[in-house]
């Protein structure tokens, strides 16, 4: 089984303090830093763009994990990777070609994440499992932070593990959305070895972001 990651969501920080954020984030044991871009189009939301993802590099040294809610992605796919990103996550509704979105990650030496919304179904990504790093499972319809969790994209979860043995496949399955104390586990069980979590991390036991990151890894 592989070891448990959390991948904290900065959509959920102070965005006034966000480069001690990042830092508090990494002293407090996160394995990655979870990035959400939303461009208002592919999600109702707006977020951050290339820029500020380049400065805040600038203050860790653990992977960048970059969502991209954003469409067409492919013509923004090498902008985030000149930003900083390591892990660059697309949703297949968002490109017009994915075999050739993916290729495009990959020459540029990132790591390839897909995305899953919760109407997405795996069939839709069964073709190139093959050669991607990462699958993001949503429990929540992206666009905004602090939904409530959708406990039947489970089914997606295990279904995709299932898929990921039979093949003998080594790509990670991670969640985003409404990721927490109660839920953790069942997720875990699931299938999903990677966490995305935002509000309870940064709201949690008064803003303890270690306690709250050792308290979803051991679940």
């Amino acid at each position: 089984m592989k070891k448990i990651k959390i991948s904290p969501s900065i959509l959920s920080a102070d965005f006034s303090q966000l480069g001690n954020e990042i830092r508090k984030l990494e002293e407090g044991g996160a394995d990655m830093i979870h990035v959400d871009v939303m461009d208002g189009h592919f999600v109702p939301n707006l977020t951050i763009g290339p820029p500020v993802i380049k400065a805040l590099k600038k203050h860790s040294s653990v992977l960048f994990d970059v969502h991209l809610m954003i469409s067409p992605v492919h013509d923004y796919i090498e902008a985030y990777s000149d930003a900083g990103a390591d892990i660059i996550t697309i949703h297949p509704e968002a490109t017009n070609n994915l075999k050739s979105s993916i290729l495009k990650i990959k020459e540029l030496k990132k790591k390839v994440g897909v995305s899953l919304n919760p109407g997405t179904q795996i069939d839709t990504i069964i073709d190139f499992l093959e050669q991607i790093d990462l699958v993001l499972i949503m429990s929540v319809n992206p666009g905004f932070g602090g939904q409530k969790f959708m406990p039947e994209v489970l089914t997606k979860v295990k279904e995709l593990k299932k898929i990921q043995k039979e093949k003998g496949l080594n790509f990670d399955i991670e969640i985003d959305g409404g990721i927490n104390f109660d839920n953790a586990k069942t997720v875990i069980e699931a299938g999903a070895n990677i966490l995305v979590s935002g509000t309870t991390i940064f709201k949690s036991n008064n803003g303890d972001v270690k306690k709250n990151i050792e308290l979803l890894k051991s679940k």
